[in-house]
């Protein structure tokens, strides 16, 4: 469990299944499984991204238009980019 935005307090559950024994080749972490999407930078604490979340997924929501252009014209509570998050995880050198 780790505390990201100590403001906002989102909490992440990370499960480590596996330590593989270090066989030298390996020179960056790798993420082998994953789900849903990070809320967006900003959007608050649990509650900011629930109305994020009502805002994009009603056209008839006051905000929605804005909210859309804000997440950069799309946003899939649901994906999980498996590729995205191990090319982040090559930038961590250890």
């Amino acid at each position: 469990m780790y505390i990201y935005n100590f403001g906002d307090g989102w909490e992440h559950s990370i499960v480590v299944e596996k330590i593989l024994p270090d066989d030298g080749k390996l020179k960056y972490l790798i993420c082998l499984d994953g789900k849903n999407a990070c809320p967006p930078e900003d959007c608050g604490e649990l509650g900011g991204y629930y109305d994020f979340l009502r805002a994009i997924q009603n056209p008839n929501h006051p905000e929605h238009d804005s909210m859309i252009e804000w997440a950069g014209g799309e946003f899939d509570p649901e994906k999980f980019d498996l590729e995205e998050v191990n090319q982040e995880l090559k930038k961590i050198r250890m």
